[in-house]
């Protein structure tokens, strides 16, 4: 079965027995629909490893859309937009300007050039070049925290940093978020950098090895909670193949068609989820 699968089920049921409840405190968020206090229950630091040389990290407790979450990830990292009309899902709109950006924010900040001792370059075309050049430097990452332009984007970054490294003939990658809705963006964010690391591997003449994912507040609202617990006892299935498309060696090059999934099996979506802003 699944080792995605195993992994959330053990993060969602340790944040509903042992996490820390918000209850009480001055909250940020608020539910859409009435405006109350969206409080949740948190653990802290949460990491999950993820082999992707024996699966591919999908969920089959309920479906992700890999096109649209394949889609945003090419969004940021190989388009470096901020535009929502880049995109083919309509995930960005709440957060969109009179512009139609989400102002200094993820593709935009992956798109700014800075001087490294290699030449100007900006921070996606600075791994490429490390992972070829310099594979056995411990300084390939990226940061979309950049203090200086917080107050100009329409959310700040949650999933912030990557960095690689590879071990032998493997890339591996560590993703850092300061914040995740485990019930919604889970699996979304666990699919889209284990696409990520594929494609920097595969142009890069590595394998995909190990994805770590570092969760600082993995979080759970307390209106999700009941959905949450009916998601988590549902049946596993395996985990379905990824195929990239082997021609393929420029990073700027893959396009949606290049990723096929086979045999992805999954339980009914989750409808009707309250939404916190």
């Amino acid at each position: 079965m699944s080792r995605a699968d195993d992994l959330f089920v053990y993060m969602c049921r340790d944040i509903l027995d042992n996490g820390y409840s918000s209850e009480g405190k001055d909250v940020r968020a608020r539910w859409a629909d009435d405006q109350a206090p969206a409080h949740t229950k948190k653990q802290f630091g949460v990491i999950n490893r993820y082999d992707l040389s024996v699966e591919f990290p999908a969920l089959t407790l309920r479906p992700t859309p890999m096109k649209n979450a394949i889609d945003e990830i090419l969004w940021i990292w190989q388009k470096k937009s901020n535009r929502v009309s880049d995109l083919r899902s309509h995930i960005w709109d709440a957060w969109a300007g009179a512009d139609g950006t989400i102002g200094k924010a993820y593709g935009y900040q992956l798109g700014r050039k800075y001087r490294f001792a290699q030449g100007e370059m900006d921070q996606v075309d600075n791994v490429l070049w490390q992972l070829k050049h310099q594979p056995a430097s411990r300084r390939i990452l990226t940061n979309l925290f950049n203090f200086e332009d917080l107050h100009e984007m329409g959310l700040e970054p949650c999933a912030y940093s990557v960095t690689f490294n590879v071990t032998g003939d493997r890339l591996n990658a560590i993703l850092n978020q300061r914040s995740q809705d485990v019930l919604v963006a889970n699996n979304w964010n666990v699919a889209q950098y284990a696409i990520l690391l594929h494609m920097m591997a595969q142009v890069s003449d590595l394998k995909a090895g190990e994805l770590i994912h570092v969760i600082a507040d993995a979080h759970i609202y307390d209106r999700h909670e009941s959905i949450v617990e009916e998601l988590i006892s549902r049946p596993h299935y395996p985990a379905p193949s990824l195929h990239i498309n082997p021609e393929i060696k420029d990073f700027y090059d893959f396009t949606l068609e290049d990723f096929v999934f086979e045999n992805y099996q999954a339980g009914p979506q989750v409808t009707g989820i309250p939404v916190a802003v």
